[in-house]
């Protein structure tokens, strides 16, 4: 029965706050600064590129300790559960009020590079490209994310996979919608690294 206590460890590791910490530690607390955001692209934008990338690393690292730990002891379903309840830590933090805290991408990668590595790939070169070309962190976010929801239908991944991808992908869409909005707008802060 002691094995079940690892979707409790997956929820907290999910709600690790990498972007608060690396905050802290430059005397800022990131949750009163640009989109009030814990999440990776909030810590690059105000922290830099060094230790946002480290944010990165932890965010995504959290998601594929949970997806692991989950498939391990679970299977496919297993790593889904542990993965998704991951997302709502970092997502609605239980240290901060359970607040929307972070929009789950960052984690969401680490998942599939644990359970679906091909199709992170695939979703990895998508981000990349869009946001070097347009500099909206966002629209590549939502790209990636619908990229990874189509290719686990075309790829015939299992069952497991598919309830993911649409969970997952719709809480990333409908996390984004107010970004989206700006975008349209032209009112959407763009990405830039000068920091």
């Amino acid at each position: 029965m002691w094995e079940y206590a690892i979707f409790i460890i997956a929820y907290l590791l999910g709600a690790i706050p990498f972007a608060y910490w690396a905050g802290r530690y430059k005397g800022m607390d990131v949750r009163k600064h640009g989109s009030g955001n814990i999440g990776t692209t909030n810590a690059f934008r105000l922290l830099g590129a060094k230790l946002g990338v480290l944010v990165l690393l932890g965010d995504a690292l959290k998601g594929a300790l949970a997806a692991y730990l989950g498939y391990r002891f679970f299977g496919p379903w297993g790593g889904i559960i542990a993965g998704l309840l991951a997302m709502a830590g970092h997502s609605w933090n239980p240290f901060f009020g359970f607040k929307p805290s972070g929009k789950g991408v960052a984690s969401g990668f680490g998942i599939i590079l644990v359970l679906m590595p091909k199709i992170t790939v695939i979703a990895i070169v998508l981000f990349v490209l869009v946001v070097f070309l347009t500099r909206y962190v966002s629209v590549g976010s939502v790209l990636a994310a619908l990229t990874v929801g189509i290719l686990v239908f075309l790829f015939n991944e299992p069952m497991a996979y598919k309830v993911f991808a649409v969970i997952a992908v719709s809480g990333v869409v409908i996390r984004h919608r107010t970004n989206i909005q700006r975008v349209l707008k032209g009112t959407e802060n763009k990405f830039n690294l000068k920091r």
